[in-house]
């Protein structure tokens, strides 16, 4: 004959209670992985509007730098400085680039959207204005060509 688990006389059995709570934990860990999962689909950024792919022939870069450096931690910085000139007739509010690092075989081994072109002090990137920005990467995969990634213009927030 089986023997049941029994609280001793004149004390509760706490054996349903930690069942429970174990169910509500495992359940919660389910659904919060299931949140976190999503569809599988990465999120992909707003593609440029018409207004700004006919803009972007009015955006320079230059004097455009890779230089790579100790971090603290031990680990390689690789910074990308350049500059970038609107060269056009409207103030931009933001300009976003997607770099794109390869593997030797031409294979993108990271993409990164950084903006370049932050809206400050209450302006941004006036006509026949040239700033200068400065990328910082920490986390290039090890399989990476270390050339130059390419910089392509991903987003333009134009001034109102």
């Amino acid at each position: 004959m089986p023997t049941e688990l029994k609280a001793p006389p004149g004390k509760p059995n706490l054996l349903p209670l930690i069942i429970v709570s174990i169910l509500v934990v495992v359940i919660g860990a389910a659904a919060w992985f299931l949140l976190l999962r999503g569809t599988g689909k990465p999120v992909q950024p707003n593609a440029l509007t018409p207004q700004a792919k006919a803009y972007v022939r009015n955006l320079g870069l230059a004097d455009v730098e890779m230089n790579a450096k100790e971090n603290a931690l031990g680990g390689t910085l690789v910074e990308i400085t350049g500059k970038i000139t609107n060269n056009g007739a409207q103030s931009l509010r933001a300009v976003e680039l997607n770099c794109i690092f390869y593997d030797p075989y031409g294979q993108a081994v990271l993409r990164e959207r950084v903006p370049i072109v932050r809206y400050r002090g209450g302006k941004g990137l006036q006509p026949g204005e040239t700033r200068g920005f400065r990328l910082p990467f920490d986390a290039i995969p090890a399989g990476w060509n270390q050339a130059l990634p390419q910089l392509v213009i991903a987003g333009i927030d134009f001034e109102q």
